[in-house]
């Protein structure tokens, strides 16, 4: 194996290893609407003046789905004090979204970016991706990945937000 070989397997293995990485984004949140499951269209700026969390995810993503139920307790938890969460599937065909939340339900709304237009504003790189709205309006986080604990970080961003 030559050495560019090596490398260049070095770093992928290290890039699917790394951990959920979270950068502090700045700046207006790009603005969208789009369909919901039950048929509604929703856009982020009808959610002004609530914390959003915008998690991004595809059902054949294994940790999208390990995250989905912790999502639905921080959504649960949180919805009280100004919080809301959006969950954009972007897969091309909803029904595969739609059949797996039947075995897995969330009261969150679903949005379905088919086209992959609302992933392209965000630059979602990797499933799942999290994406954290202040009440204004603005970027304030995103987080690419999901493991086991990333929530503790969510919540701290979650309550910092919802005082603001």
């Amino acid at each position: 194996m030559n050495t560019m070989k090596t490398l260049r397997t070095l770093m992928v293995a290290g890039l699917l290893a790394a951990p959920a990485l979270a950068v502090a984004p700045a700046g207006p949140a790009p603005k969208f609407q789009l369909t919901s499951m039950a048929g509604k269209p929703i856009s982020l700026d009808s959610l002004k003046g609530q914390v959003v969390m915008i998690n991004f995810w595809a059902s054949w993503c294994g940790p999208c789905r390990e995250e989905m139920p912790v999502l639905e307790k921080l959504y649960a938890k949180y919805k009280p004090m100004g919080f809301t969460m959006i969950g954009v599937n972007v897969e091309p065909d909803s029904k595969l979204a739609a059949e797996w939340l039947k075995a897995t339900p969330v009261t969150f709304p679903i949005l379905f970016d088919t086209k992959s237009e609302v992933s392209k504003l965000y630059q979602v790189s990797s499933m799942p991706s999290t994406v954290i709205v202040d009440r204004k309006g603005n970027l304030r986080w995103m987080h690419r990945g999901y493991k086991a604990g990333a929530e503790n970080e969510y919540l701290d961003q979650i309550r910092a937000l919802v005082r603001e």
